[in-house]
């Protein structure tokens, strides 16, 4: 019999990849999706979807008794919301609930696995050096925290066969912020914010999917993983290769950070009264502000096989591509 999964999350960008490579990887898989997921671009996939209410442990409990998972993957979370409040109840408190859930059934799960972030550990504050795994924690954003609380809740688990992988950037196929980007390009127009050195790193989202489900089978437990393709890249890497494939010139100015800033903080008020959040707020700009967010990935080079197919050409090539072949380009 196939082992099977169960994928929250499933619907958004990263869900998605990781439905195709489970599938390709012979399991039997779960959609976890929310009843208001727009699901269209899933239902080709041979799986079986579900829904699940992260704020109840009991019926948690129920479905996943019923289901009798091996594995799961928690990939659902949130990465805009209005308070911090929000973003540690869904990020940090679901989390939680899923897993004292799983931990309770008769039979047990052989992996849970937990999609974090490398903004739960925060960027180094200097030029230089690379994050690592036991790196002291320093997130600067409220969903950097949201993670790091979800991940420190786990560990408290006893018995839960966990494992942490803490992406940095990720990119590929129908993410749609760094989008905003490729579209400025496509128009012409390369916006930096200030003039600051910045050292990079990117994963493509093929390579953290097929990570993410080969550590399913591994004997890996109780570890924390930084992802990343194992380059470092400047500030300009990404508008440049970019420029270069899409065949444009651009304008190419930068923007005081004063000014930037200033306008997240307008645009946070300007949403303070809409259910949606703005793809420029504070809280990104500390992201987008910070100088290193290089990291290192020894371990899971060591402890996995990890080898990243994509380095950033390769993997804005394929991405680019897909855009502009399905018309988001």
């Amino acid at each position: 019999m196939k082992k099977r999964v169960l994928i929250t999350g499933a619907s958004g960008f990263v869900g998605f990849h990781l439905l195709n490579e489970a599938l390709a990887s012979n399991l039997e898989v779960f959609a976890a999706v929310r009843a208001n997921s727009d699901i269209e671009h899933l239902q080709h996939l041979p799986v079986q979807f579900v829904n699940l209410d992260f704020s109840s442990i009991d019926s948690l409990k129920v479905e996943l008794a019923n289901k009798q998972y091996d594995y799961i993957i928690h990939a659902a979370g949130i990465t805009k919301a209005k308070t911090e409040i929000e973003y540690n109840n869904i990020n940090a408190e679901y989390t939680k609930n899923l897993a004292l859930a799983a931990n309770s059934l008769l039979k047990p799960i052989e992996k849970f696995v937990f999609i974090s972030s490398l903004a739960a550990l925060g960027p180094l504050k200097v030029i230089t050096g690379e994050i690592k795994e036991d790196s002291v924690a320093n997130p600067v954003t409220s969903y950097g925290k949201s993670k790091l609380l979800a991940e420190e809740t786990l560990k408290d688990i006893k018995g839960l066969p966990l494992v942490v992988f803490r992406p940095t950037a990720v990119y590929g196929p129908r993410e749609k912020d760094i989008l905003i980007l490729f579209k400025s390009i496509n128009r012409g127009l390369e916006p930096h914010i200030g003039k600051f050195s910045q050292q990079l790193s990117f994963i493509y989202v093929e390579d953290l999917a097929r990570i993410i489900v080969k550590a399913l089978g591994s004997g890996v437990k109780n570890k924390s993983y930084n992802v990343s393709d194992g380059h470092v890249y400047n500030r300009y890497a990404l508008a440049n290769l970019t420029k270069e494939f899409l065949q444009k010139n651009t304008i190419k100015f930068h923007l005081p950070v004063a000014t930037v800033d200033g306008f997240a903080t307008l645009l946070d008020f300007l949403y303070k009264g809409s259910k949606a959040t703005p793809a420029l707020n504070k809280d990104k700009m500390a992201e987008l502000t910070a100088v290193n967010w290089a990291c290192s990935i020894e371990n899971i080079k060591m402890d996995l096989g990890y080898e990243p197919k994509f380095n950033l050409e390769k993997g804005l090539k394929e991405t680019l591509l897909w855009y502009k072949n399905n018309d988001w380009l």
